[in-house]
């Protein structure tokens, strides 16, 4: 049974309008991509900011994201997936652009807070349209697609970033970026609205069926986290002092996984999916923990690349098949907040350990964290089968 205004399996998934939107999501990540390496120099160079203010910058936003996350997805639901679209982009594009106007550390972080805002709202609106777009047996595959979208503004954006600054400065940055952003607005006109919920739903912040698989997520990705954060100090440590070509050899590999492979997520379901993700993970961390070698390095990216193309894409799409469409940008908005709570603080948890022994320590031990999410994973087995049940009774038809 598919919930009201669903697509019937074997539609097409690629359409004018899903491209139309996958294009306002690669607009919007590279303008959030141009902000990554320039915010900091930004902090220190042009406000005279040190480490615990550039953290303040970069902070603010990600918290700000992750509070509002959950109430833009309350409103997704309720007034439809376009206003996310639009106002989020619009809200991050116009605060982007006042960037120009930040003269203190104490403005640019009013207006990263904003910018934080306005995130929360593009990101859940971009991934519940395209999950509505989807027929229910390709729900992993839109998922991979979105995220493709997603991976490429965050892997050119910094490349322009630095140029602009290196070029005309920071205020052509903030321009080019937030007009990205304006842009990737003007392009959500075009989101279909999705099935409106009711105003007298329960009034829940956070919606129940997102939480086991957002568990898995956060336990799945700070193995993941712990690579991208200390794989350049550890290079340091074993004689690679560029590890950029081993993050360009990951990139690459996980954007052919998710293009090529877009459809197996679909094909093996989340349980297998998300087990295969989770053993790669595991293994990635283990292989690095062991083997103190260069050779280590190249090696793992294969595990991680695997690990990451599946967990995310499997896990996203039994969240959206476990609940009516007139509540899905809230599960939708839940979810997420599990890839912030991942990023925000799985860092800091595996920099105990390298302060307390090395880093190979906290490789082993971002590797026992994804064989914890092997017992989250279980427990999300009968809490997904069980909001399914739910969802079968009481959705209409």
């Amino acid at each position: 049974m598919t919930t009201v205004g669903q697509p019937a399996t074997g539609a097409r998934l690629v359409t004018g309008r899903f491209l139309v939107i996958t294009l306002a999501t690669a607009l919007y990540f590279t303008s959030l991509g141009m902000q990554l390496p320039t915010i900091p120099t930004f902090v220190e160079d042009e406000l005279g900011g040190g480490g615990i203010a550039v953290g303040l910058a970069a902070g603010l936003f990600a918290v700000a994201a992750a509070v509002i996350r959950p109430w833009a997805g309350r409103l997704g639901d309720r007034r439809g997936r376009r206003i996310l679209m639009i106002g989020g982009a619009g809200i991050f594009g116009v605060s982007v652009v006042a960037y120009t106007l930040a003269s203190s550390l104490l403005a640019l972080l009013v207006l990263r807070l904003v910018s934080g805002v306005g995130e929360a709202g593009m990101f859940v609106g971009a991934a519940t349209a395209t999950q509505d777009m989807a027929p229910p047996n390709r729900r992993a595959e839109a998922a991979s697609y979105y995220s493709v979208a997603l991976y490429l503004g965050l892997a050119v954006g910094p490349t322009i970033g630095e140029r602009l600054v290196d070029g005309p400065g920071y205020d052509a940055l903030w321009l080019a970026s937030g007009g990205a952003a304006l842009a990737a607005a003007a392009l959500g006109i075009f989101t279909p609205v999705g099935e409106l919920g009711s105003d007298n739903r329960p009034r829940r912040l956070l919606h129940p069926a997102a939480l086991a698989p957002g568990l898995v997520l956060l336990l799945g990705l700070v193995p993941f986290v712990g690579f991208a954060t200390f794989i350049k100090l550890y290079g340091q440590e074993i004689g690679v002092d560029d590890v950029g070509p081993v993050f360009g050899a990951y990139a690459i590999t996980v954007l052919v996984i998710r293009l090529v492979g877009a459809r197996v997520p679909d094909r093996l379901g989340w349980k297998r999916s998300s087990t295969i993700a989770l053993t790669s993970l595991a293994a990635g961390s283990a292989l690095l923990a062991a083997w103190g070698s260069s050779a280590a390095l190249w090696v793992s990216v294969a595990p991680f690349a695997i690990g990451m193309s599946l967990l995310f894409p499997a896990l996203f799409a039994t969240v959206v098949d476990r609940v009516p469409e007139n509540e899905r940008s809230q599960a939708i908005g839940t979810f997420s907040v599990f890839f912030d709570l991942a990023n925000g603080l799985g860092a800091p948890f595996l920099g105990l350990f390298v302060a307390l022994g090395s880093y190979r320590l906290a490789f082993a031990m971002g590797g026992v964290i994804a064989v914890v999410g092997f017992v989250a994973q279980r427990r999300a087995v009968t809490a997904t089968d069980a909001t399914r049940i739910e969802v079968h009774v009481t959705e209409p038809g």
